[in-house]
């Protein structure tokens, strides 16, 4: 196809991820308050690849480097896409918000400007400025003896011009200025008492109530302005992890710099004053025009989320409650490893319960015939019912160890008190191996048996976290085949010990065995196409960006094999180009949960062979993290995944495929309607119970 090139860019494939999560706030057929949190998402995500990705680009603009990555980009051509491509989806973010606020008020819900108040509501928040805002706010001025301040990445402050009383107007040298950080312990939407009997529930934003009373603060000067403003830092931790004595202390080092990490992004209220612009830009040292953002609205819209969630009733504006179910294997049973002894069983998260996770390291921690349990930990939500089954085994005598990752990013500073926590009881933590992230997501029961040792095993494709386990999509296996439960031991030596590595019965793993192994399977693939016999690759994942896996996709595409992509995310690889990669389908579904799992499936010649794996197809997974590829060895339970797949294949609401040309467009067939999230809660449909 003339004038395609090979390659999609991963971060131009990000924007349009994140185009795809605003086209659900977009959508009129989704309820009303999800789109408000859909809108939420699009922000936290931009707030995220900009203290991450353009940080790195920023960096590598500043010191010259201006080699093409394997997709054709230099850093400072890719930047001005980026800045373009962003600022494209912030504006239209900006419009369906102000659609949203029209629609929200019909359904007796306001966020409303505080001059729109009456005199009545105005005196209320006034009272509740000077009894709960105005005790915590600090007012910052800058000036010769009081230099600028830290500003906080990601957080909300308002820039405040003043001139002294008693000085004209016109007297530009006595301006002021002074900033002012909106306290985020606070709501950011505060409701306005309303008269009883009243439907309507009026709200207003707290930096709003602020500026309205902000002159309170500075007695003796005149207000003239004030404009809301936000910095994004850089927020990547640079860690010299052979060279540091204690990675613990390394990391909470590392921490602290981030807070004073290089400004990468200043977005500011429309038409802030130049004054204080002036004075961002000059002590932020934001030189560059890309790294400016003026926005028309209340900047930083992750507060509304929240917002959303917290509005009493309104059920019919959200989605309708699905509940997870307690996976029927384990319903009747009176103890799970039981039913492991006899079975593998398949979980598949949110629409089954991640309590039959928390409840096999609970019944395990209080089995006194188990003698250790062994897990790696990446996020794990507040007040885990893992954290306290873990301390009470080790409590107990139990080996309990930990492979605690603290370098999961974001989540750094409750890997480290988790970590302490656990050490504290008695349990062995592990914080990973050097220049390696530990991703893979497995836990290791030993148990003593008639004499001998039984060894049971959960490998899951998502956190240990009960909390995202609600909201993204992941599978997980309990086994105690042997070979599997032999390769967990090997791996848990080789992450806590000195163990080189194995060779491994059932596992593949990263960084030196996952790559070889899917390799592997492709090539087994490419070998059928050509002696005629079936050959199909099923591959969900969240992210395909690694070059050579890409090339190897193309390689099995030219050979005749048939490739359905399921990619949530990041894409490089382009489908559907004649003479390389016209066997290709790529698609994308953007829905209530986010698509999690990473399942693989190869048609092995007509035998079906399916996997579950931790990785993605990426760089960092393959070559710079320990994930790890389980085999699926029960018949029924490789049928139920293939079901799984089958049917987010043929979605037909919410998949949008992707085309040669690098656009994603949404899926349209003459087949009846299927949503695939919505079809997998009808768990009969897909997992079907072996006799």
């Amino acid at each position: 196809m003339l004038g395609v090139k090979k390659y999609i860019n991963r971060d131009l494939s990000w924007v349009e991820f994140n185009r795809r999560v605003l086209e659900e706030a977009e959508d009129v057929s989704t309820p009303l308050l999800e789109r408000f949190s859909f809108l939420s998402i699009v922000s936290s995500n931009l707030d995220e690849f900009v203290s991450v990705r353009v940080a790195g680009l920023q960096e590598q603009r500043k010191v010259g480097y201006s080699n093409t990555d394997f997709t054709g980009y230099t850093p400072q051509g890719l930047i001005k896409r980026l800045t373009k491509r962003t600022l494209r989806i912030v504006r239209q973010q900006y419009k369906v918000y102000r659609e949203l606020l029209r629609q929200i008020s019909k359904e007796g819900v306001l966020i409303s400007s505080f001059r729109d108040l009456n005199d009545e509501q105005k005196q209320l928040m006034k009272d509740y400025f000077l009894d709960i805002i105005f005790p915590v706010l600090t007012p910052m001025a800058v000036d010769v003896s009081r230099p600028f301040p830290l500003v906080h990445s990601k957080e909300l402050y308002l820039a405040v011009v003043l001139q002294p009383e008693g000085i004209a107007e016109d007297a530009i040298e006595k301006r002021v200025c002074a900033i002012v950080q909106v306290p985020s312990i606070l709501p950011r939407a505060v409701q306005v008492p309303g008269r009883k009997n009243v439907r309507r529930m009026t709200y207003v934003l707290l930096e709003e109530i602020i500026k309205e009373h902000i002159s309170l603060l500075f007695s003796g000067y005149t207000l003239e302005v004030v404009h809301a403003f936000r910095v994004t830092r850089n927020s990547d931790l640079t860690l010299n992890e052979e060279g540091a004595d204690d990675l613990l202390q390394e990391i909470e080092k590392e921490l602290r710099r981030r807070r004073r990490g290089l400004p990468v992004r200043l977005e500011v209220e429309k038409n802030i004053h130049p004054h204080a612009l002036e004075l961002l830009k000059e002590e932020l040292e934001m030189q560059e025009d890309d790294d400016l953002v003026e926005i028309d609205g209340p900047l930083d819209l992750t507060f509304l989320s929240r917002f959303a969630n917290s509005l009493p009733g309104f059920e019919h504006l959200r989605y309708p409650k699905i509940e997870p179910v307690y996976p029927q294997e384990f319903e009747e049973a009176d103890d799970m490893l039981s039913v492991v002894r006899e079975k593998d069983v398949l979980v598949y998260h949110p629409y089954e319960s991640f309590e039959v996770v928390n409840d096999f390291i609970t019944e395990a921690a209080s089995d006194p015939d188990v003698l250790a349990i062994k897990m790696t930990m990446y996020r794990v939500n507040a007040n885990s019912v893992l954290i306290r089954a873990l301390t009470g085994a080790a409590e107990s005598g139990k080996q309990v160890t930990v492979v605690v990752e603290l370098k999961a990013r974001f989540d750094e500073e409750r890997n480290i008190a988790w970590a302490r926590q656990l050490e504290n009881a008695g349990c062995h933590v592990v914080y990973g191996l050097v220049g390696l992230k530990t991703h893979a997501k497995i836990t290791l029961v030993v148990r003593r048996e008639s004499g001998s040792l039984r060894r049971y095993v959960h490998v899951g494709t998502g956190n240990y976290n009960e909390n995202t386990a609600r909201l993204y999509t992941d599978v997980g296996i309990f086994t105690c085949d042997p070979d599997i439960g032999a390769d967990a031991s090997a791996l848990f030596n080789e992450m806590t010990g000195y163990s080189t590595p194995h060779d491994w019965r059932m596992f593949a793993v990263a960084p030196v065995g996952l790559k070889p192994m899917l390799f592997d399977l492709i090539d087994r693939e490419i070998a059928n196409a050509r002696k005629g016999l079936p050959a199909q690759i099923i591959a969900k994942m969240n992210s395909l960006s690694n070059k050579s896996m890409i090339d190897k996709l193309y390689e099995a595409s030219q050979a005749g094999v048939k490739i359905e992509l399921i990619v949530r995310g990041v894409c490089c690889l382009r489908p559907g180009v004649p003479e390389l990669s016209e066997n290709i389908r790529v698609i994308s579904i953007v829905d209530r949960y986010l698509e999690h799992a990473r399942i693989i499936a190869v048609a092995a010649g007509g035998t079906d062979e399916v996997y579950i794996s931790s990785a993605d197809w990426m760089t960092r997974n393959l070559n710079r993290r320990v994930e790890l590829l389980c085999p699926v060895n029960d018949i029924q339970l490789r049928k139920n995944l293939l079901n799984l797949l089958n049917i987010n294949i043929r979605d037909n609401v919410k998949a949008r495929e992707l085309h040669p040309r690098g656009a994603y467009i949404r899926v349209t067939n003459e087949d009846a309607p299927l949503r695939s999230q919505f079809a997998l809660a009808d768990i009969d449909l897909w997992k079907l119970t072996s006799n």
